[in-house]
């Protein structure tokens, strides 16, 4: 039974190829990502090489290393040559170094040499995203002659509607031409003079991917040159490129803010032990930082016996810390990434914070006032013969905890930023574990301010 089984999946597999060969790339990445590996490298192996190609330069692409991997070697080369240079490195960045290495030796030297430049460069970096295949002409050329360029070249060019104009003996950049400007433009016209004269917006291997994509935005540019030190052009970073790295940047960050280890895996591929590893880490080193909240809790042992009552509002006190605190730390960091604020503008933040602070203290110190007031006029719970000084306990308690809850929530991304992490780490866990201690040291300590003569 067993063997019918696999020879009907053997025969279906060429009929799957057949039917994937008419889709748009996105429906065929779509069906490949649902397939199990054997089917999905079976049907690649089936279809004309110009839709694997399609299909591998699409980034929706899963497991794109360990189908490159599966393929015969000559069907891998030839698809590697004829994708794009920055796919193309980003599925060799999922192999292990034995494995990349036997793959760039069936490319010929030029395209390896192009995929090892871009390997070299950090993940997360325009290096990383950019695409060496870019369309430059000399500073000598006019509108025609470059046309004419493009139309020769468009086949092994990525990206057509960005013209890196460069100095004819140095090759460092000159100008940035778009095809809008040269179609707009005159054929004997040079190209120097196209579109307005100013210097173009560039930025280095180096360069944060964020920074690049903020650039574009603000620039709103098309694509954007990567020079090196001789600002010669190394390649570019296009629209697209950006899009999908402020995907993966945005899929990390929601992670992390989570308190989980960054993954760009989709969740149904990642193995168990993988995901405990994950999570592990940051649930242990949150666990160990709760106990502080039972150490602060012994300290003020006496005080809670004499005042039971008191614990019956410790769960509203800390989750409204931590609530404003993860508040103030998710705008924070959202500034940060898209370069609203800079290091120095922390001053700044905590001016604008603790007003918020207090007044959001105040509305959550009024809300609480006022139900423990109704509560014990109703007579839904006896708060005691105390219980209006217990009352302005728990109002003037959230006052201080929610404003320090904001403060700290505001001010931990910045440190983390000072120190050379990703702000991204300040993760809403993070932010309610330091809340809930300091939060109970608020509490009690105001209890022992207000109550004392008399519940304590």
């Amino acid at each position: 039974m067993e063997d019918t089984d696999t020879a009907l999946a053997g025969k279906l597999r060429p009929v799957l190829a057949t039917q994937l060969a008419q889709e748009h790339a996105a429906d065929i990445v779509a069906r490949l990502n649902e397939e199990d590996l054997e089917t999905a490298l079976a049907a690649l192996a089936h279809m004309p090489a110009e839709r694997v190609v399609d299909a591998f330069d699409s980034p929706e692409l899963a497991r794109a290393g360990e189908l490159i991997l599966g393929l015969p070697e000559d069907l891998a080369g030839r698809v590697l040559k004829a994708m794009s240079a920055d796919r193309a490195a980003d599925t060799l960045h999922e192999l292990d170094s034995a494995d990349r290495t036997r793959l760039l030796t069936r490319l010929d030297f030029e395209t390896a040499q192009q995929l090892k430049l871009l390997l070299a460069y950090p993940e997360g970096t325009a290096g990383s995203i950019m695409t060496t295949e870019f369309v430059s002409v000399p500073a000598t050329y006019t509108v025609a002659q470059t046309l004419q360029h493009i139309r020769d070249v468009e086949r092994s060019r990525e990206t057509v509607y960005s013209i890196q104009v460069v100095d004819p003996h140095t090759r460092e950049l000159v100008r940035v031409a778009t095809l809008r400007q040269l179609i707009a433009g005159t054929s004997e016209q040079s190209i120097l003079n196209v579109g307005p004269d100013r210097a173009p917006i560039v930025v280095r291997g180096e360069t944060d991917r964020e920074e690049v994509a903020r650039l574009i935005s603000i620039h709103d540019l098309l694509a954007v040159p990567v020079l090196n030190d001789r600002r010669q052009v190394l390649g570019i970073v296009t629209v697209d490129d950006v899009i999908d790295a402020i995907v993966a940047e945005s899929s990390e960050d929601v992670q992390k803010f989570g308190g989980v280890e960054a993954t760009t895996e989709p969740y149904l591929e990642i193995g168990l032990p993988d995901m405990i590893r994950r999570r592990a880490g940051w649930l242990c080193a949150l666990f160990l930082s709760e106990m502080l909240t039972a150490s602060a809790m012994q300290h003020f042992e006496g005080e809670l016996q004499k005042a039971v009552v008191l614990t019956l509002f410790i769960p509203l006190i800390m989750s409204s810390g931590g609530n404003s605190g993860s508040q103030a730390t998710s705008l924070l960091i959202r500034a940060l990434a898209l370069g609203q604020l800079r290091l120095r503008d922390w001053w700044r933040v905590a001016a604008r914070e603790i007003p918020t602070g207090l007044t959001l203290g105040a509305i959550l110190g009024v809300i609480g006032i006022v139900r423990i007031s109704a509560w014990q006029s109703l007579g839904f719970f006896d708060y005691g013969p105390h219980w209006m000084l217990v009352a302005l306990t728990v109002g003037v308690g959230l006052v201080g905890i929610v404003t320090f809850g904001t403060l700290v929530g505001s001010m931990l991304p910045f440190a983390l930023k000072r120190l050379g992490f990703d702000p991204a780490n300040a993760s809403a866990p993070m932010v309610a574990t330091l809340v809930d201690v300091t939060g109970l040291v608020i509490y009690f300590s105001v209890a022992l301010i207000i109550l004392h003569g008399t519940l304590l």
